[in-house]
């Protein structure tokens, strides 16, 4: 049996960082020869996604605007979105079957299934509030549980992420840690100048960008945000919750956000909740000197190459931006250093590495519900 995948069949939905890696690892196995469809859930796509999507020569799109397991009342969506990927997936008859998800893990695809998980909105619960969620999240515990259950092979960006995902639902024996990655010709760093970047969801509080907005008018630099104020069930910030010393950006491009990590100085993101995180890396390979929140997995992927600082402190945040500022020398090490790590996390690696574990899988024999166990995907 040939081993190596010919085609990926694909999920993932519209918002944030899903998508960013969905088409990153698209675009890093085409040398290899790997066609990818990709099935999208979630909000429509913006004119920018689609522009981003049709320059990638083997990627393949198919778009419904299901809701997302993680959304409220998603269930009859989730369903029906299920019964759409199945028959894509009989219809297109991939070798294997990569979820970004969880609760469509536990269909029966009759193919090797390989579950990635990004976030959960357990592990964000108790990050963002010190709690676990009330009861109306029960539902959502148990379609995890059993996507878990009834992946042939879990996946997580980090250690940090697999430990969440043990704590919240249970042991997992066949899984391993692929970090996400990103092309180093796409960022890179350009003329530096003297202000502060952040960027995400503004309307996530696990980014916690409020955090950085506050001090804005007791820092000597300006600072500017960017990212998307409404989220896709269209609550969004309210401008008093806006800090006035900032300068907002809104929702940027890939190339504008390129542009605005290569002349930024420094990159602040402290976040109470963040699996991997792309805007660090990206900010990493644009040499900006990287402030982040200290929680276990920016530690894990960032030790000795950023700042970290209590994601609920505001002194301390405005403390070490403070030092970066008037210290060049400091600025410079970070900066170095920032990019030096980032440029271990590259979309080739980790395209290699998910190739390793579709073949893996590949080479198991066809039993759909049995849970075969992985000791890595090196």
């Amino acid at each position: 049996m040939d081993t190596k995948p010919k085609n990926i069949f694909m999920t993932a939905d519209t918002v944030g960082g899903v998508w960013t890696y969905a088409l990153e690892l698209t675009r890093a196995l085409e040398p290899h020869g790997v066609e990818v469809q990709l099935a999208l859930m979630g909000p429509p796509l913006t004119s920018a996604q689609r522009a981003e999507a049709d320059k990638i020569p083997n990627l393949s799109l198919f778009k419904s605007d299901y809701k997302l397991e993680w959304m409220a009342e998603p269930w009859s969506d989730v369903r029906r979105a299920g019964e759409w990927l199945v028959h894509l997936a009989n219809r297109l008859r991939p070798d294997v079957v990569h979820v970004n998800g969880y609760a469509h893990a536990n269909l029966v695809w009759n193919r090797p299934t390989l579950l990635v998980s990004h976030s959960c909105v357990f592990s964000w619960w108790q990050a963002v509030h010190g709690e676990t969620p009330p009861a109306q999240w029960q539902r959502y515990k148990s379609e995890v549980t059993n996507g878990l259950r009834g992946a042939h092979m879990v996946v997580a960006p980090t250690e940090a992420m697999l430990r969440a995902l043990e704590t919240h639902y249970g042991k997992i024996d066949n899984s391993c840690v692929i970090p996400n990655g990103r092309d180093s010709k796409t960022f890179r760093p350009g003329q530096k100048q003297q202000f502060i970047l952040s960027a995400g969801r503004l309307w996530d509080a696990a980014k916690n960008i409020k955090r950085v907005s506050e001090i804005a008018a007791e820092l000597p630099w300006p600072v500017f945000v960017a990212g998307e104020q409404n989220s896709p069930d269209q609550r969004s910030l309210q401008k008093n919750e806006l800090a006035e010393h900032c300068y907002w950006l809104g929702q940027l491009s890939e190339g504008e956000l390129c542009n605005w990590f290569g002349g930024a100085s420094i990159y602040a993101l402290p976040a109470l909740y963040e699996p991997f995180g792309y805007t660090p890396l990206e900010a990493g390979l644009s040499a900006c000197a990287l402030v982040l929140g200290d929680i276990e997995s920016l530690r894990e992927i960032w030790e000795g190459a950023a700042v970290f600082v209590d994601p609920n402190d505001s002194e301390a945040l405005k403390t070490e931006l403070l030092r970066l500022i008037k210290d060049e020398q400091y600025r410079h090490t970070m900066s170095f250093r920032a990019r030096e790590r980032a440029l271990h996390f590259t979309s080739e690696l980790m395209a290699r590495k998910y190739l390793t574990a579709y073949s893996q899988l590949l080479k198991q024999p066809r039993s759909i519900h049995r849970r075969e166990s992985f000791a890595q995907c090196a």
